[in-house]
């Protein structure tokens, strides 16, 4: 790290040109990424995506990129009223490539709508949403809403851009407040902000160039720019102030800024690292929607350490001494008559606030640590209610036009029929669906469906979109009573699967398969969550040993493992609290909801384990500094604390800012995330970290600091020998 630090600070201006480009292509990338963007839940390798494919293929039905024309009219018997709406329909389909019409059906007596199918990707089809409705125009008497995923989703890009806006609003100037709280007024509260403009936009340069290969959540952006805040100030407000203090020792410029990035820019990496670790596990998903904000989220850490050990040297060689030296207001505002109170402080580490509270824990460390996590652990107990849900519509603002029309139709045939489980029927190389044997098998299905309580309507004729043209192929639609992601759905297509087809009794060179909204929800957890515990393992593991490295003890890094699980718990019952009881409806804007998005839990726990350990790495890598100077364990602890426990707090009101424009927004999916992340990091950085920490080391004392000279050359770190304990003489030295 020296020698690399000096070769900075030597080409520190080439340095801030390379960044400086990133920014500037990156801001004009993200210009234009929300086009490439969307949110599709393909479930490859399985029943589910084989239907999507075939129907896609064979029968140019592709539902994530199909659209749905709703006409709310006077009297749907209207003489010459149908012909009229369906030939409109016929001229909007054909200005989408493969667009094609299907036929006109009634809702109502006042509603009627039509589907256009296309075997477009979401993120091309939602771009003819506009040209699609101007081609349909304005019948007389009638109003026309487009609907359908693909409108949906163009309605609701302006919608996350808004949200986006308005998280920033937030967070912004909360994070600029907590810098000159903590920096004074100072030239050094701009490199936070210079930090966070070239890896945010950074990150969505890249993001720019992928979203041309491969899907990309529409999430991504908020989540990059929201979370790359925290991470930028989180950093920054650690080796800025880490700065300060060596200059204050009386190193010159240079010399403050190689022993920073010894001490705090090592911690920085550190930190990142367990971030990116978190977040790498996402990529091993088997899932693209999960894997693309994985992707996203990878991308910041990776670029923040880039930036930690090349931006932020530079920034630092050229700020100086001068550039972060805190101007004080207060003398010149008492000079001028303004009556301020001089407030007491000290420099005395011993005697600081945090230092002190440090001690008050660990001469009592048992009631600290019980009233610790008994705090944590009543916040993690309402996890015994989560309640998974592979999506939702109810979720979303309902004025756009899309859901407007959406609703309209959703209130006349149900919502199950808007979203329907799809079952396919194929016959075999050489074989056709209409031969009697299986039209027999086609016929008992239909009986059997209708058995089921959950199921509102079938459709099936064996002609028209039903059959493909080959006649290798059928489909039969269902429309149930539930939201295709409600527990009901969910249940009815394990009966679907494994009591219905089978009672069927196809021809056995016949297979039958489930697809659609219902089973490919189903198929969606079952997949997520099926590499989710085996992850969870190796992120663990992983994690440990990088911390064994940071902290050179055994005992730290399990300590700091089994605390974030904790925290991480205490999210998941949060979101119980705030959601399914409705704690967050009295707070204004937050939904109420019975079932937590599927991809949340995993995310959070990706993202949170990684945020959560730079608190830890922060404090435990002060704490690591002091007792190799004495070695005395409270006074390192205290030490730490006292370093640390005003930037850590610092850091912290900004990362739950930043995470509060999750919740000031209006998707019920990024709220739900925005309240797990601001939760969990405000208990860590109180309960855990201030209390949790310091009385568990209270207990473990001296084997706190323990490395085995085996481990240690494993691990290829220094070794930290087990200290005498106290009262105990030193072992001899080897030879005496």
């Amino acid at each position: 790290m020296t020698r690399w630090t000096h070769l900075v600070i030597r080409f520190r201006w080439p340095v801030l040109g390379v960044w400086l480009a990133v920014l500037v292509l990156g801001l004009g990338a993200s210009t234009q990424l929300s086009k490439l963007l969307s949110n599709t839940f393909t479930v490859p390798g399985t029943d589910s995506e084989h239907v999507r494919t075939t129907l896609e293929k064979h029968f140019g039905d592709r539902s994530d990129g199909a659209f749905t024309i709703v006409f709310k009219v006077k009297d749907a018997d209207a003489p010459g009223l149908r012909a009229d709406l369906a030939a409109r329909v016929e001229r909007g389909a054909s200005v989408i490539p493969t667009g094609k019409a299907a036929e006109l059906r009634s809702a109502s007596p006042t509603l009627l709508y039509q589907d256009v199918t296309t075997s477009l990707q979401l993120a091309a089809a939602k771009g003819y949403t506009y040209r699609l409705k101007s081609a349909i125009g304005a019948p007389p008497g009638v109003t026309v809403y487009v609907t359908g995923a693909a409108a949906i989703q163009r309605d609701l890009d302006p919608i996350f851009a808004n949200d986006l806006k308005k998280g920033e609003s937030i967070a912004l100037p909360i994070a600029l407040g907590v810098l000159l709280a903590v920096f004074g007024l100072s030239w050094a509260v701009a490199i936070p902000f210079l930090f966070a403009g070239a890896t945010i936009f950074g990150t969505l340069g890249l993001v720019y160039l992928i979203a041309h290969e491969m899907t990309i959540a529409t999430y991504s952006t908020n989540l990059v720019q929201l979370i790359g805040l925290g991470i930028a100030v989180d950093y920054s407000l650690l080796v800025v102030y880490r700065f300060r203090e060596e200059l204050a020792r009386g190193l010159d410029r240079d010399q403050a800024v190689v022993r920073t990035m010894e001490t705090a820019g090592r911690a920085v990496i550190f930190s990142g690292g367990t971030v990116a670790i978190g977040l790498a596990m996402l990529l091993f998903i088997p899932l693209p929607f999960i894997r693309s904000i994985g992707l996203a989220g990878f991308l910041l850490p990776v670029l923040s350490i880039v930036a930690a050990v090349t931006l932020q040297p530079a920034l630092l060689a050229v700020f100086g001494e001068r550039g972060v030296r805190k101007h004080h207001v207060s003398p010149w505002l008492r000079r001028h008559g303004l009556p301020l109170r001089e407030l007491a402080s000290t420099t005395d580490v011993d005697r600081g606030l945090w230092a002190r509270l440090a001690r008050s824990i660990m001469k009592r460390p048992a009631v600290w640590l019980a009233g610790g996590a008994a705090v944590v652990i009543a916040a993690a107990v309402p996890v015994y209610a989560l309640q998974l849900t592979p999506g939702s519509t109810t979720g979303i603002p309902r004025s756009p036009q899309s859901m407007q029309g959406f609703d309209l139709l959703r209130d006349a045939v149900g919502p199950g029929a808007v979203s329907p489980s799809q079952i396919l029927v194929d016959a075999g190389p050489g074989g056709n669906v209409l031969a009697a044997p299986i039209v027999a098998g086609i016929s008992r299905l239909e009986t059997e469906l209708r058995k089921d309580p959950e199921v509102a309507q079938i459709f099936f004729l064996p002609s028209g979109r039903f059959v493909d043209a080959s006649g290798r192929y059928a489909q039969v639609m269902v429309a149930g009573h539930s939201d295709y992601g409600s527990k009901p759905a969910q249940k009815f297509v394990g009966r679907l699967r494994h009591d219905i087809i089978p009672a069927a009794r196809f021809p056995a060179a016949v297979e039958v398969l489930a697809g659609g909204g219902p089973p490919q929800g189903v198929d969606f957890l079952h997949r997520a969550y099926g590499a989710f515990p085996w992850l969870v393992l190796a992120v663990l593991v992983l994690t440990y040993l990088l911390l064994l490295r940071a902290f050179r003890s055994l005992l730290l890094p399990l300590k700091a493992v089994v605390l974030n699980l904790l925290s991480v718990a205490a999210s998941y019952g949060m979101l119980v609290v705030f959601f399914r009881w409705g704690f967050g409806s009295h707070l204004g804007g937050i939904y109420q909801v019975d079932q937590i998005e599927g991809w949340i839990p995993i995310f959070l726990f990706a993202m949170l384990f990684g945020l959560s350990m730079d608190y830890e790495v922060f404090l435990v890598s002060r704490m690591r500094e002091s007792w190799d100077d004495v070695q005395d364990n409270t006074r390192a602890v205290a030490h730490g604390l006292e370093h640390t426990g005003r930037i850590v707090t610092a850091a912290a009101i900004v990362m739950v800012a930043a995470f509060s424009g999750f919740i000031a927004g209006s998707i019920v999916g990024l709220q739900q995330f925005g309240v797990g992340l601001a939760v969990a990091i405000f208990l860590d950085a109180t309960v855990v970290r201030a209390i949790l920490v310091p009385s568990l080391m209270s207990y473990f004392g001296r084997w706190n600091w323990w490395l085995p000279e085996s481990v240690a050359r494993i691990a290829r770190v220094k070794a930290s020998p087990l200290a005498p304990a106290p009262g105990q003489a030193p072992a001899p030295a080897a030879g005496d």
